[in-house]
């Protein structure tokens, strides 16, 4: 009876070993996730642009009559003075046409002294008087715009900058308003940017900006900023230029640009900075990112989040300095999950 006892107690404690064991093997293993510690917003972490330089303006440059061009004086990438010669058209028809206007101009004048001599001495009907005065400004209209038609034959710069393409060349036939060349004014250059919808709320027309140029090995600080209006149906960009300063013309239209964004006051340049991924969206429409605790478990914590900056996000509440967030792996997560990093 003694033995019988013994076999049976034996038997109950291989039992509750069993399901102990049963038990400790049936405990979730703790998800994996990939976290980071939450740190300040930097200029280091914002996104870098490409942009492209542009001139601040074109101007076309044409001759206001039609002939052939007997010469261009200028190449694409001269630098030009206000007044400067660019070019010169065949002057011969000119110059026969303004040395008939003045024939026609000498003989006004000499009738009119003949002429006057009579009227002094009121032998002269008023009728006629007036003809002969009409005909000096009808002569001396046709003067002005036969030394006129002459000038024109001769083509300058209306501003200064540099030639950007000469689009006529000597023996050409060139048209009233068909350009010659055009004039770029480079003293201040543009950068276009091309800024993605979700990030361009946060560059103001004064957000400080710096322009690196690869291509002369310079970096130049930005200045003013105009902000595109209508974004592009494609790619939902809008465009931004940032005026540059550029009193040596060393930066040129078409030149590839790296652009840098920089917080602009000291509050935002404090405020954390956390990846765009990592920030959830609850059911009820707020916002929220996967924390973990000092004992390894996850926690949904709310967040009030700035402008976006590249690829990161600043937080305004909810999160601290140094705090662990999970980025990768919260798919998996519940509250109080157990998390491995």
């Amino acid at each position: 009876m003694k033995k019988e006892h013994l076999l049976i107690t034996a038997a109950v404690l291989l039992m509750l070993s069993g399901c102990g064991a049963k038990k400790e093997h049936s405990e979730k293993a703790p998800t994996r996730v990939k976290t980071m510690l939450v740190s300040p917003a930097s200029a280091g972490e914002t996104q870098t642009y490409v942009g492209i330089i542009e001139e601040r303006e074109s101007t076309a440059v044409s001759f206001t009559g039609m002939g052939v061009v007997k010469r261009v004086l200028v190449s694409e990438g001269q630098i030009v003075s206000r007044g400067q010669l660019l070019a010169e058209m065949d002057d011969t028809q000119a110059r026969n046409l303004l040395s008939g206007a003045e024939a026609t101009m000498t003989q006004a004048n000499d009738a009119y002294m003949r002429m006057k001599m009579l009227h002094d001495n009121g032998s002269l009907p008023e009728a006629q008087w007036i003809e002969v005065q009409s005909k000096v400004a009808q002569a001396k209209s046709q003067l002005e715009v036969a030394k006129k038609n002459l000038a024109d034959c001769r083509l300058t710069a209306p501003v200064g900058g540099v030639i950007g393409h000469r689009m006529i060349g000597a023996g050409e036939t060139a048209l009233p308003s068909q350009a010659v060349v055009n004039i770029l004014d480079v003293s201040t250059v543009k950068v276009k940017v091309a800024v993605p919808e979700a990030e361009v709320s946060g560059i103001a027309t004064n957000t400080p900006s710096v322009v690196r140029v690869d291509a002369v090995e310079g970096t130049f600080q930005g200045g003013r900023i105009e902000k595109g209006v209508t974004a592009d149906a494609l790619t939902h960009t809008y465009d931004i230029r940032i005026n540059v300063a550029n009193s040596q013309r060393k930066l040129l239209p078409g030149m590839v640009a790296s652009v840098r964004f920089m917080a602009t006051d000291s509050q935002e340049a404090s405020q954390l900075s956390l990846p765009v991924t990592a920030v959830q969206k609850a059911a009820d429409g707020s916002l929220f990112v996967w924390t973990v605790a000092k004992d390894s478990t996850a926690h949904r914590t709310k967040v009030d989040i700035g402008h976006t900056m590249g690829n990161n996000v600043a937080v305004r509440q909810g999160t601290n300095m140094g705090q662990r967030i999970i980025t990768e792996g919260y798919q998996k997560l519940s509250e109080g999950t157990k998390v491995i990093y």
